[in-house]
């Protein structure tokens, strides 16, 4: 398995590689990894059926990953148990070995798979393996950032679509005051000249009855 080190260091700019594992016996490699290393891995794994003579996979296949360090005394830093094809992400705490182990295990029932008569033994894995690169993260991440950006941006239209209501509504406003302003100021001025005609008729009759009853008593 140490042969194949130098092809996987090189994954991310080459196809995806893949093995045979013969029933449920791990298959394992070690990776001299430095410190503070992003490994990122992509699995797939399909069982060979006897009657259609060929890989398939299947709800009952799962994979059971482990990452242990080798160098302080086979630390475990990654147990993980996934499906038929998964991911799996680490970061080398320190410099130094580890080992990369796949073990399946299968549901489907079938007599021959954990034999080794198996053509190529029962499991054919394929795995793709980014190591001290964070653009399989990015990437996957991608779509994620874009909806959190579209998300971003509709929010933002929102928001200015309400200031121009609310910019709308104080015109609006402004408008309806100065034309309140202008009717009280009108009613104001027909008071004023109301009563201005009114105390002129007032004086005119109170002059008019002077005049009347002296012009009676004279006679």
């Amino acid at each position: 398995m140490r042969a194949i080190l130098p092809l996987l260091s090189l994954s991310t700019v080459a196809q995806a590689l893949y093995f045979y594992i013969d029933g449920s016996n791990p298959k394992c490699f070690f990776e001299d990894l430095p410190k503070d290393t992003l490994v990122v891995g992509h699995y797939d794994a399909a069982e060979y059926d006897d009657n259609t003579q060929q890989w398939s996979k299947h709800d009952g296949l799962s994979i059971y990953i482990s990452v242990d360090e080798v160098f302080d005394n086979d630390h475990r830093v990654v147990s993980q148990r996934g499906s038929s094809s998964g991911r799996f992400t680490f970061s080398a705490a320190d410099a130094g070995e580890h080992r990369i182990c796949f073990t399946p295990s299968s549901s489907s029932g079938r007599q021959g798979w954990l034999s080794a008569l198996s053509p190529n033994g029962g499991i054919k894995l394929t795995l793709d393996l980014a190591i001290g690169e964070t653009s399989d993260i990015e990437s996957a991440d991608k779509g994620k950032m874009e909806d959190i950006s579209q998300r971003v941006r509709d929010l933002h239209s929102r928001l200015q679509d309400i200031r121009r209501e609310q910019v709308f509504q104080r015109e609006r406003e402004a408008e309806f005051r100065d034309q309140s302003e202008s009717t009280n100021a009108r009613v104001v001025r027909w008071m004023f000249i109301q009563v201005l005609v009114l105390g002129a008729t007032c004086a005119w009759q109170l002059s008019h009855l002077r005049s009347f009853f002296i012009k009676q008593k004279l006679t």
